[in-house]
């Protein structure tokens, strides 16, 4: 946190100069002990949250391959004017327990085309599906709800 304060004030000075910078150390220094004092800020959070860094590289990863596979099944549906399609409303609960993984799982279903969240209280969800089979089913247990279980710390 505090080599993010210091290049943020050297950023937003727009110059570097030793006065600037040395400036900067005594500021950002000051800046970091008020929020390690004064908010609940403990270094020990960004250690967990850098050991993480992989999982939200591959949540990211996870959510465009998703993405561009919901895609190709709207591109197919849309081709294919024939194709019986059947719209639903679905609703499931997950066991997710942060707020944080609820809201990133409703916003990751909304992202994927063919899927939109209408609903999120408490873990339980309330998705409307262009086609019920292809994207209505399995949402409970998907791919991005045992991604969030790994970044909760679970398996």
């Amino acid at each position: 946190m505090y080599f993010l304060l210091l290049l943020l004030w050297m950023i937003f000075n727009g110059r570097v100069t030793l006065e600037v910078f040395l400036f900067g150390v005594v500021i950002c220094g000051w800046l970091y002990w008020f929020i390690s004092k004064y908010m609940g800020y403990n270094y020990k959070d960004e250690i967990r949250f850098a050991k993480k860094i992989p999982l939200y590289l591959k949540y990211a990863v996870v959510l465009v391959w998703e993405i561009f596979k919901a895609n190709i099944d709207v591109i197919k549906i849309i081709l294919s004017p024939k194709m019986e399609i059947e719209p639903a409303i679905v609703t499931f609960r997950t066991d997710l327990e942060s707020d944080a993984a609820q809201v990133v799982l409703a916003n990751s279903i909304t992202l994927t085309p063919g899927t939109y969240t209408a609903g999120l209280e408490n873990g339980d969800y309330v998705v409307q599906a262009l086609d019920k089979s292809k994207f209505g089913e399995g949402l409970d247990d998907s791919v991005f709800v045992k991604q969030l279980r790994k970044l909760e710390g679970r398996k």
